[in-house]
């Protein structure tokens, strides 16, 4: 079955598009894209994972045509002035 995998890093992204076997699950197709290799910031202990926008278990199977998606942790940097009032 076709699959694809993408992880939109800080300052790159990627989207892997390969063949799969019919039972593979989230994780076995990850270490299959080759990006844990390509972006050493993955940690899939940490970084959560889904398909199309819907954070999954890496234990879960895919379906042919699914897009498993690495999800990165979005940080706020607060400004000097960052008091969430916008009256200024």
């Amino acid at each position: 079955m076709k699959v694809s995998v993408a992880y939109a890093g800080p300052l790159h992204q990627s989207w892997v598009e390969l063949e799969a076997e019919n039972d593979a699950t989230i994780e076995q197709v990850i270490q299959c894209s080759g990006l844990l290799e390509k972006f050493p910031e993955i940690d899939l202990g940490q970084n959560k994972v889904g398909v199309y926008g819907k954070v999954t278990p890496l234990s879960a199977s895919l379906q042919d045509g699914d897009r498993v998606e690495i999800y990165r942790r979005i940080t706020r940097v607060l400004d000097e002035d960052d008091d969430d009032d916008d009256d200024d």
